[in-house]
């Protein structure tokens, strides 16, 4: 079921998930996250791009586990723990927001 961004038509799969990795782009993020009911700010982008250099780095959407740690690590504790990421991605931190990322659903995610 594609989206509409700009006049154009983007891909995604069933659940909402670029299917062309490479149709990513901000107007398209700002798109999936209206879907998810999600408005954008600075500390969403903060994640949504981590996000992107994560996966560039490792090939891989990290799991909620994962993601929190690693967002511990880089961007401090007060941003690195469940509680805060469940704020800005009330659907789940890794699954709704590798989607607004425009990455694969991450692994272990149902």
């Amino acid at each position: 079921m594609p989206i509409e961004v700009n006049g154009n038509s983007i891909e995604t799969d069933e659940e909402g998930y670029l299917v062309n990795l490479s149709d990513w782009s901000e107007d398209v993020a700002n798109e999936i996250a209206k879907g998810e009911n999600v408005d954008m700010t600075e500390n969403h982008w903060e994640v949504v791009n981590f996000l992107r250099s994560y996966y560039d780095e490792y090939q891989i959407a990290p799991a909620v586990r994962v993601l929190t740690k690693a967002i511990g690590k880089q961007l401090g504790e007060e941003k690195g723990n469940s509680k805060y990421l469940y704020e800005l991605f009330p659907y789940g931190p890794a699954k709704q927001a590798c989607k607004i990322a425009g990455l694969p659903k991450p692994t272990g995610c149902v």
